[in-house]
């Protein structure tokens, strides 16, 4: 029982304890050949592992064994930086599973894409996470009032983004 309590608690810190208070739901059509490719940043919460990133893009490549690497490139103080990582598919197809530290892995969720998946609003498992991606350096307001439309009508707070200089 002992063990079963400790396992719990860890689990806990690792993954968060308490459930998000937003409607992180995932977009019910979804192709993910379609959503491989590059995406630029346009605007994310502030995170401890991108904080002072400029020229933010993701790059999405589908390896053999069907999970896709994942590359994320930027700037930070003037200095090219880069990080690799693996994203698992899940039962959910607008949801991966997304690891950049070995053996812990984070839900990635694609809540919001537009038909010509040239943009998209992507959360996570809990409210600390929100990135706004597009296929293009910028995004034009319509685009961009859209999709804050829609991440406020989940119930997170759009006035904490952080709009990436491209």
């Amino acid at each position: 029982m002992k063990k079963i309590i400790t396992l719990s608690v860890l689990l806990c810190l690792l993954t968060g304890c308490s459930k998000p208070t937003v409607d992180n739901s995932v977009v019910t059509n979804f192709d993910l050949n379609r959503f491989l490719g590059s995406w630029y940043e346009i605007a994310r919460f502030d995170h401890k592992f991108e904080r002072g990133m400029e020229q933010t893009k993701a790059h999405y490549v589908l390896r053999p064994d069907g999970k896709v690497d994942v590359l994320n490139t930027g700037m930070k103080n003037g200095e090219y930086s880069e990080a690799k990582g693996v994203a698992k598919l899940t039962d959910t197809p607008a949801k991966l599973r997304v690891s950049f530290w070995g053996p812990f892995y984070s839900d990635y969720r694609i809540m919001l894409l537009d038909d010509n998946y040239q943009y998209a609003l992507v959360g996570s498992g809990s409210d600390d996470y929100l990135w706004i991606l597009s296929r293009t350096p910028q995004i034009t307001n319509e685009v961009k009032d859209r999709i804050l439309t829609e991440a406020q009508r989940r119930g997170y707070d759009t006035s904490k983004l952080i709009w990436v200089k491209q």
